[in-house]
């Protein structure tokens, strides 16, 4: 039952009432707002029909109990909270940084409706409940696609090597803007690569970086990492899918024309291409040089990352033959200031 717009002369009781229509006002106003910014991506960045319809469809259920009561009681000039901020709201590093504020917007929102609409509607409470329901299958939908756009935005990849200041390098490559790091380490024990690998998993949380792990699924499942970075002598890519789930990344390493149509067939997110040149990282092997990078450009759909031996100084050269997104290593890991190390090679690729 709909609770009654007061009509008593009870200062208080009215004074109750209004804040109450107040909180109900600004808070299905802002549920709104969050679902248009992520609608608007969806439509836009994302071109998935189903999920713009099914912002839009949420927003307009939202309308439905936005009551002409509520805005009557509507008082932007009085409202002591329009002039109080935060500075993480001044500031959106990228896409997915904007996606998650907005998702965060809309649930918290729907809770403050759901709470406060059991004061004035019963059925209102129970018809927020579900949706705010809605909009957690809306963020888990929205989760891959996030991560993927992320990958596809990120043109530097660094792979980590055994250092003793581990995190405290990877970082200094976050903060100079790395948005994509691997965990490789062939030497240590499980233990060791479990600790690291969380350690590194909360940076990059920290930093909105993507988390991959090298070969060990079962690391990569108990740092609740990102996804795993397959060799050729490793897991099969459908097994890699079904014990990670179907929202993580899996990439692979190729080194030939028949290594890059495996990867196409087993759809693999996304590829490591090389090595570029030879390099202690992969001893033994031949340098793939210009040859393949420009056949990968050809044939390869999914993102590619140059890799081996890259670093400020040949980059020009790497782009030339068609890179457009590189990996590294030894360049970030053993400089002396990988921050700036980072940033360099960042502004080459931009």
């Amino acid at each position: 039952m709909l609770c009654q717009v007061v009509t008593t002369t009870d200062p208080t009781e009215f004074s109750m009432q209004n804040a109450l229509f107040r909180i109900l006002d600004a808070n299905l106003d802002r549920a709104r707002e969050g679902l248009r910014v992520i609608e608007e991506w969806c439509r836009f960045g994302l071109n998935d029909a189903a999920l713009t319809e099914e912002c839009k469809d949420l927003r307009q259920a939202l309308g439905q109990w936005h009551m002409p009561e509520f805005r009557a009681a509507r008082d932007t000039a009085g409202d002591p909270g329009t002039e109080l901020t935060h500075a993480q709201e001044t500031v959106r590093s990228d896409i997915n940084h904007v996606l998650q504020a907005n998702l965060c917007r809309v649930e918290e929102s729907l809770r403050v409706l759901e709470e406060y609409g059991k004061l004035y509607s019963a059925d209102m409470a129970m018809a927020i409940k579900r949706m705010r329901y809605q909009v957690y299958i809306l963020d888990s939908e929205l989760a891959p696609l996030q991560k993927r756009n992320q990958l596809l935005a990120a043109n530097l990849y660094l792979v980590t090597s055994p250092e003793p200041n581990l995190i405290g390098v990877v970082e200094s490559a976050l903060k100079g803007g790395l948005k994509l790091l691997q965990y490789r380490d062939k030497e240590a024990d499980n233990a060791t690569r479990y600790d690291n690998a969380r350690q590194l998993k909360q940076l990059c949380q920290k930093y909105n970086a993507i988390f991959i792990v090298n070969d060990h699924i079962d690391v990569a499942i108990a740092s609740n990492a990102d996804g795993v970075h397959l060799g050729q002598q490793d897991f099969p890519m459908e097994v890699a899918r079904r014990l990670l789930g179907p929202d993580k990344i899996v990439g692979r390493s190729t080194t030939n024309p028949q290594e890059l149509q495996r990867a196409i067939d087993e759809k693999a997110d996304y590829i490591g291409v090389g090595p570029v040149f030879e390099t202690p990282t992969k001893a033994g092997k031949a340098a793939c040089g210009e040859a393949y990078l420009q056949y990968v450009q050809a044939h390869a759909p999914m993102p590619w990352y140059a890799i081996g031996g890259v670093n400020v100084e040949n980059l020009d050269q790497v782009l030339a033959w068609g890179a457009k997104r590189v990996s590294v290593v030894r360049s970030i890991m053993q400089a002396s200031d990988p921050t700036l190390t980072t940033q360099q090679l960042i502004a080459k690729l931009s």
